[in-house]
């Protein structure tokens, strides 16, 4: 498969009352075309700032890129003017947001909310546009699996379910036919029988619709189920990533580890990280883990370690891979 997405070295600071705050401190990732990447890691290690910059909505101020690169199908995400990256946000890269209640407006119909979406990408013009895009609306409906499409599309937001909504929010994402869709924790608001009909419903479009996904996720369950490959965040760093089969397998990184040692397991004690995030405006020299992880050695606590990888695209960022691995 052909690489869609390349992120280099990012590196992304805000200016805050304590200080300078480097939430983004060198991410590298690497997304080919087909590829659903599972993007994992404790809450405030940098996922979600690390998917919202594929589309640039990062607020630049107060945020600031101090260096490094996002190339999307071989272009410079970074170097793209606002007019360029409004050509490219939801007809080649689109997002679906992690509450579907907040994303839809409340006072106007599904119909009228996905209608504009549509029209918004420019490809229906002229007389008879909004009529063909409402046509368009209803069969993106039909597509994520909203029965009676036609007559629900009249509906508001209010009438819908948690897992109805967020069906309408991929809808509208999928207006475009993107390359990329990004998912930033889609199903954390809705229960268990729910996720798990977003979840395949995400899979079963990857498949009719050649689409590649960056799924933003707290529960490494739900890497298991739907991807094929998972990176792992700690403190604006990669520590992690390959195949999803291997990393589970076979945890190359402490922190890794005791994010797979947290998921409840029938039979077996629940057990948790020491510890807690580093504060990043003065975070840890040296690897960032290494106040938590109970293999550090003095070189961690001075020196960010370099890549490990074993031949595969399996790669670990630390100084002990093997000192972990089962």
């Amino acid at each position: 498969m052909s690489q869609l997405l390349k992120i280099s070295d990012l590196r992304l600071q805000f200016k805050t009352f304590e200080g300078v705050s480097q939430v983004l401190n060198g991410v590298d990732l690497e997304l080919h075309r087909g590829d659903i990447m599972g993007l994992v890691g404790e809450t405030g290690c940098g996922k979600s700032l690390t998917a919202l910059s594929v589309s640039r909505l990062v607020a630049t101020p107060p945020g600031e890129y101090t260096a490094g690169s996002v190339l999307f199908d071989g272009e410079e995400i970074l170097a793209k003017s606002e007019a360029e990256m409004q050509q490219l946000r939801g007809r080649r890269i689109a997002m679906i947001f992690q509450d579907p209640t907040t994303n839809l407006n409340p006072v106007f119909t599904i119909e009228a909310q996905m209608v504009d979406v549509i029209l918004a990408q420019g490809e229906l013009k002229g007389w008879g546009a909004r009529a063909a895009a409402r046509e368009r609306a209803v069969e993106l409906l039909t597509k994520v699996g909203i029965t009676d499409a036609r007559k629900r599309i009249k509906s508001y937001p209010h009438e819908f379910s948690g897992g109805m909504k967020q069906r309408v929010l991929i809808a509208m994402a999928l207006a475009g036919s993107p390359d990329l869709l990004i998912a930033d924790k889609p199903t954390t608001a809705l229960d268990v029988s729910i996720q798990a009909q977003i979840l395949q419903l995400i899979k079963n479009l990857v498949r009719e619709m050649n689409l590649t996904v960056l799924l933003v996720t707290h529960n490494l369950g739900v890497v298991a189920q739907v991807c094929n490959k998972v990176t792992v965040m700690y403190a604006g760093n990669v520590v992690e990533t390959g195949p999803v089969r291997e990393i589970f397998k076979r945890p190359q990184h402490p922190y890794t580890k005791g994010l797979l040692a947290s998921v409840p397991t029938v039979g077996q004690e629940l057990k948790g990280i020491p510890g807690s995030i580093p504060n990043l405006v003065t975070p840890p020299s040296g690897c960032r883990f290494h106040p938590r992880c109970p293999l550090a050695t003095a070189i961690c606590q001075t020196v960010f370690p370099p890549m490990a990888e074993d031949g595969t695209e399996h790669r670990v960022y630390c100084y002990h891979p093997l000192g972990v691995a089962e």
